[in-house]
């Protein structure tokens, strides 16, 4: 059966793609504002929006598994969306500057309509201090590739040096908790490696 990836994100579907898992990606197109305000919690939230974009493509492919995920990122109790333009994404990066930011992602299977199987995970990223020139320099080379990403960075670039630590699963910074996915691939015979 065909394994459909519900994200347009370029890096989820490269993950699925090296780990040998052969799909096809149709974005979800859902309003995650109206799941995210229901959930002030971002397990819960990113658990429902993963859900949320699993069932809306699953119930139009009827016998498809569908993988939906999503990503948050909070800092103090305080929750953050992808960067509307470049100037709101140098806001963002001033604000992490000396933080430590809980970066959560989530992934959900779900199938005829209905979610299967979902999960998330969590991990910590102190962010070093960050002078405006930098955040100048990395924005004139990561933009607007960063603008896809909820934390304003990618970790398989530049974004690497916004960082003096991380504690958490390499791809659960990247925005899919891709081993518990396997896994719950595999016990769903949906991969045969």
């Amino acid at each position: 059966m065909p394994l459909i990836l519900a994200s347009a994100s370029p890096i989820r579907r490269a993950l699925l793609d090296q780990a040998g898992i052969a799909h096809e990606a149709i974005p979800a197109g859902i309003d995650e504002a109206a799941v995210k305000s229901l959930h002030d919690d971002p397990e819960r939230a990113t658990v429902a929006l993963a859900g949320a974009k699993a069932v809306a493509v699953s119930a139009a492919r009827p016998g498809d598994w569908v993988v939906g995920s999503d990503s948050m990122v909070t800092i103090g109790g305080r929750s953050f969306d992808k960067p509307d333009n470049r100037d709101q994404a140098a806001e963002h990066l001033r604000f992490f500057s000396g933080k430590e930011m809980v970066l959560t992602s989530a992934a959900a299977l779900a199938k005829d309509g209905a979610v299967d199987w979902a999960m998330a995970d969590q991990a910590m990223l102190a962010v070093r201090e960050l002078s405006d020139t930098f955040i100048e320099q990395y924005l004139d080379a990561e933009w607007p590739e960063v603008g896809y990403c909820v934390g304003v960075f990618r970790l398989e670039g530049m974004g690497v040096q916004l960082f003096d630590h991380i504690d958490g699963n390499y791809f659960t910074v990247l925005g899919l908790p891709l081993l518990p996915l396997l896994d719950a691939l595999r016990e769903r015979g949906l991969s045969s490696t």
